[in-house]
């Protein structure tokens, strides 16, 4: 049904969009379909980097954030092998730019957003994603510094908004081992 409702709106956009620019070729856009180099990000990103700001204060992360979720796929996994490549990626260059870099993981990783595992390249050598949404729930459940209420329902509106069902399961840690909660 959300599929069908997706296709709708879709064409309603593509209707729009051709009215308001009827001279521009089709192939001028970015097409997920066609181009090879891209990845599933959630709508809620922008809500998500500006609550990690706000947790890491005048040590932000959000980028290097960003990076993660542009290198990882669906399984969202990401090799640290290049982190001289991570670290400009993320905005940081010169002498202390992989230190700095690795400083904002380890925030990313304190506040939740993501684990990481040792390997060929030290402490930092691999990383896992873990859902925002639900990250942002539990730091909220515990009255994080940080995380203002004003930015979680702002993030609570939009998901509403978009149909981001993740802000409604129950976290993991609540889960009776019943999957019936995640059904769609």
């Amino acid at each position: 049904m959300a599929s069908l409702r997706r296709r709708k709106v879709g064409k309603k956009t593509l209707a729009l969009r051709s009215k308001l620019w009827p001279d521009l070729p089709e192939n001028e856009f970015w097409d997920r379909n066609l181009y090879d180099g891209f990845t599933s990000i959630p709508r809620t990103l922008p809500i998500v980097m500006n609550i990690i700001d706000g947790l890491t204060k005048n040590k932000p992360a959000s980028r290097t954030y960003f990076v993660l979720w542009c290198t990882a796929f669906d399984e969202m996994y990401v090799s640290l092998s290049k982190q001289e490549d991570l670290a400009f990626q993320s905005g940081f260059t010169g002498q202390r730019a992989i230190r700095t870099w690795r400083e904002r993981m380890l925030s990313l990783e304190e506040f939740g957003f993501i684990k990481t595992a040792a390997g060929s390249r030290g402490d930092l050598s691999h990383a896992v994603i873990i859902n925002p949404h639900f990250v942002i729930r539990r730091l909220y459940k515990n009255n994080t510094p940080g995380l203002t209420a004003a930015a979680y329902n702002t993030l609570l509106e939009r998901a509403n908004e978009i149909g981001a069902k993740d802000m409604e399961f129950s976290l993991p840690e609540e889960e009776d081992g019943s999957d019936a909660i995640r059904s769609k």
